[in-house]
């Protein structure tokens, strides 16, 4: 009789942990889906708008500015802030940082080689595109709604580099000059590389903005998305839907989406180095993400075939639905 209720226990353990995994592969779905739809529905805001004629090319272009010089640089100020250097979990904090780092370089080296043959101003979004990933916007949610509040602290570790990395690095891309120096200047004053300083001075001091000012930089920053979305959407009103289709943005796709994460997951699998299973599974996840909003706008404000950009974010970022769900049902 004991060893039946026992046996019956386990069994019973067994459905529920068994209904446990089906619910949290349901979540992860659903909560990918959602995201999905929010942007696409963003993104048709803004072709509407543009279509409709009650945003002009001079709006914008204004509005393109306004995300670059003021949302963005709000937005990832905000973003640090959300990061906090708890001791007690340090070992995997620097594991995730060292990844990503290694990551971040990879990614400048791989997009440099394998788009090295497209034309100058395809070659600046690809480049771009590689080092810069929407996992900010789809990599928070996913990895909290896989790995609870602790994936969404790794997480804002994560993209600490890439951060860095793609308003350094990849701005230089977009606005390269003759003049080395220039450009440096260019790019160590722009106003998201000074937001990236200051965030990670917060996020390591403790040190808070007053509670004003706080207040506006986090509005500010709660406009990222729907402002990101709607200004890709306004691109996309300019372009031939009958030419949307791309072979090479399909070919990018396809490393951003899977040759990517999958190598990041090989190399950390062969190192000889026991890391943290929380720590692979999101720096693979984050690895997978589609191609940042941040390519259409830079290259819509600098001139570098802002519609090509945009095919890249949108193809990408349609196709990451079904990759995101795979990677993040083999990773658990």
């Amino acid at each position: 009789m004991q060893e039946y209720r026992g046996y019956g226990i386990i069994v019973s353990v067994n459905r529920n942990v068994s209904f446990s995994v089906k619910g949290r592969r349901n979540k992860k779905v659903k909560t990918v889906l959602t995201l999905q739809i929010t942007l696409f529905l963003l993104i048709a805001v803004g072709f509407v708008v543009k279509r409709m004629h009650i945003i002009g090319y001079q709006g914008q272009k204004n509005l393109n500015d306004l995300v670059i010089y003021v949302i963005l640089p709000c937005n990832i100020i905000h973003a640090f802030t959300e990061g906090t250097a708890d001791g007690s979990v340090f070992l995997q904090y620097l594991e995730i940082l060292l990844i990503s780092i290694g990551i971040q370089i990879f990614s400048v080296i791989y997009g440099k080689v394998i788009f090295r043959k497209e034309s100058k101003d395809r070659y600046k979004c690809l480049r771009y595109g590689t080092i810069c990933s929407n996992a900010g916007f789809l990599g928070n949610p996913v990895t909290e709604g896989i790995y609870g509040a602790e994936g969404l602290v790794l997480t804002s570790f994560y993209l600490i580099p890439q951060r860095i990395m793609m308003w350094s690095s990849g701005l230089s891309i977009f606005t390269e000059t003759s003049n080395r120096m220039k450009t440096l200047k260019k790019v160590v004053t722009h106003p998201c590389i000074i937001a990236c300083v200051l965030g990670a001075l917060m996020m390591i001091t403790g040190w808070r903005l007053p509670a004003g000012i706080s207040g506006t930089v986090n509005a500010l920053s709660n406009c990222n998305t729907a402002m990101s979305m709607m200004v890709i959407g306004m691109i996309l009103a300019d372009i031939n839907l009958k030419e949307f289709w791309d072979w090479t943005v399909v070919k990018y796709t396809v490393h951003r989406l899977a040759v990517i994460p999958a190598l990041v997951y090989i190399v950390l699998r062969l190192i000889p180095v026991h890391f943290d299973p929380m720590v692979m599974g999101i720096s693979v996840l984050l690895a997978g993400m589609p191609a940042g909003a941040t390519t259409s706008i830079l290259a819509e404000k600098y001139e570098s075939d802002p519609a090509f950009a945009t095919k890249m974010v949108i193809f990408s970022t349609l196709l990451s639905l079904p990759t995101i769900c795979l990677w993040s049902i083999f990773l658990r």
